[in-house]
């Protein structure tokens, strides 16, 4: 494994709230309580339709105007998705939607996305998912697009003219443009070669799946898979945030056990631990997140 090189000191921490199951009064309250915490760095979320149970789909809310709705709550703070599934939106209504984000956020939202991979999210609503090569060809292309529309040649006539076999432009604009030069940092979340590849030359951080949260061992190997991707071709890996994540289970065990994972994480070349908690339980557990998992963490980081 290729060392890490990251300074504790500087490692960010983050929150992640889940739309799934949960009403609004109970996530509303919980970004307000996120905003009276300081040991966040930064509050997260997931973008489901459905609460992904395979039976009896259950209740979710949409990632990105739930998150337009909530980033009053936590002013100052950095604000992210992941990873939104680019099977869900048009590219060019996502970049309209990050620019409003990167906005009312005053440049700290942060863009996840990734391929899409949830049949039971996609066919109930006739939804199409691509077989897995295709829906890496659209990343790449979305991807293409949300560059194109952050850029400066975006925010003036005759705006920008890109040939694509999916989402082509022909003198597009995006105005007004975001106020972060070149658009919210841009997270991607692919595991495979080509998502790897795509990461390491178009995106400014990486993020380890919600569903892989904890661990070290499979973080570092996708790592370090971007650190020779990268090396290829010729790109600094400075200022490229690698984010892990953790779960944050019930009980003073699986506090203890997030903390641990944290600190592997971090040992493993985080730049940001991500806390996931059960939203359901409401704020409290943003306290407790933040009393058992984020101070005893950062205390341990030095």
């Amino acid at each position: 494994m290729t060392g890490s090189t990251v300074r504790p000191d500087t490692v960010r921490i983050g929150l992640k709230t889940s739309p799934q199951d949960v009403d609004w009064a109970t996530i509303d309250d919980c970004w307000a309580a996120a905003g009276d915490e300081p040991a966040f760095d930064s509050l997260w979320m997931n973008d489901h339709l459905t609460d992904m149970d395979p039976v009896d789909p259950g209740p979710s809310m949409e990632a990105l105007t739930l998150a337009a709705t909530l980033v009053h709550r936590v002013p100052g703070r950095w604000v992210g998705i992941a990873v939104l599934s680019n099977t869900f939106r048009h590219p060019v209504l996502l970049a309209k939607a990050a620019t409003v984000l990167d906005r009312a956020t005053g440049g700290r939202f942060m863009l996840g996305l990734g391929a899409g991979w949830y049949e039971g999210e996609h066919e109930p609503f006739g939804i199409r998912l691509p077989p897995i090569g295709e829906r890496i060809d659209r990343l790449e292309s979305a991807v293409g697009v949300l560059r194109a529309l952050f850029s400066e040649s975006a925010r003036r006539p005759p705006g920008v003219t890109r040939a694509d076999p999916f989402y082509p432009l022909a003198g597009a604009t995006n105005l007004p443009g975001p106020t972060r030069d070149g658009g919210p940092p841009l997270i991607l979340g692919g595991q495979k070669r080509r998502g790897i590849a795509l990461a390491a030359r178009e995106a400014d951080g990486w993020i380890l799946p919600g569903l892989n949260a904890g661990d070290a061992v499979y973080f570092a190997d996708r790592r370090d898979a971007l650190l020779r991707a990268m090396e290829a071709i010729g790109r600094e890996p400075s200022d490229f945030a690698f984010i892990g994540q953790v779960s944050l289970t019930e009980g003073l065990a699986g506090a203890r056990r997030a903390v641990e994972q944290g600190l592997d994480l971090v040992g493993a070349g985080a730049t940001e631990v991500v806390v996931q908690m059960r939203t359901a339980a409401g704020p409290a557990e943003v306290v407790r997140a933040a009393r058992d998992v984020a101070r005893p963490l950062r205390e341990a980081l030095g």
